[in-house]
């Protein structure tokens, strides 16, 4: 699949050690990488259908200092979409309030009816980009209804439906940045951890050297505003569990066959 790393801070934090250790990851997913800092004061968005330990992009970004409050990260091994750029995470969009929002996925959805007509509409080719659609027409919607632009509870709700209503039979590890909170979810056992220090919440798919790793909440959506839970969602049980016959449809119409 694909490996997700996310930060949320009370304070800015330097990330290099964390990226360097994660982006050496890139041998097993070796089919792009993205970064995205999230700060208001330097957004910036990189990605690329390259081997991320092969990339002189991302060789130079590293070697200067990346220090942000927030921080989205992934490489990619693909299973929905060509090795292209516009199948890259992370993806991003706006919403109508002006809010920008950025998400990752290590996942694949073989069954949800509402995100089908995206497929007309996406940039790329994956479920991930689809995923992003969806939940920005979501928004979008209520906000017109309200009149108003959504509050924290209100888009955390959105996303809780989402994840509780999507996961039966989908893998859903998702890291969802909205400027405040960092939204984090899995329902595949052993493949999402954080970590809690003095400097906020940072989520890995493997526990990475340093610091102290525990198991992310478990098939419940958390929200996290500067490093702390602000929002934990309905517990919903649907556990994914691997099944290789699932991909074969998937692996024959992207070869061709």
């Amino acid at each position: 699949m694909c490996e997700i790393y996310g930060f949320s801070g009370c304070r800015k934090r330097e990330l290099n050690t964390d990226l360097r250790e994660f982006y050496s990851h890139a041998e097993e997913h070796p089919n792009g990488w993205g970064l995205a800092l999230l700060d208001p004061d330097n957004i910036r968005l990189c990605r690329e259908a390259v081997r991320a330990d092969q990339s002189d992009t991302l060789k130079g970004l590293l070697h200067q200092p990346i220090v942000a409050k927030h921080a989205l990260a992934h490489i990619r091994l693909a299973t929905i979409g060509h090795v292209e750029y516009e199948n890259c995470h992370p993806f991003f969009g706006t919403d109508h309030s002006g809010r920008r929002w950025t998400l990752i996925h290590n996942g694949t959805v073989f069954e949800n009816d509402r995100l089908n007509k995206y497929i007309y509409v996406q940039k790329g080719e994956t479920d991930s980009e689809r995923i992003l659609l969806y939940l920005l027409d979501c928004v979008n919607e209520l906000t017109e209804k309200l009149g108003r632009p959504l509050n924290a509870q209100e888009r955390f709700s959105i996303l809780d439906r989402f994840v509780s209503g999507s996961s039966p039979k989908n893998k859903l590890n998702l890291l969802i940045d909205d400027g405040e909170l960092l939204y984090a979810h899995t329902n595949f056992r052993g493949s999402l951890y954080l970590r809690r220090d003095n400097a906020g919440v940072t989520f890995s798919t493997q526990p990475l050297s340093e610091g102290n790793w525990e198991p992310a909440p478990f098939t419940t959506l958390t929200g996290w505003r500067a490093g702390e839970l602000a929002f934990t969602g309905y517990v919903h049980h649907n556990e994914y569990f691997f099944n290789a016959e699932s991909y074969k449809p998937l692996f024959m119409a992207y070869s061709g066959l």
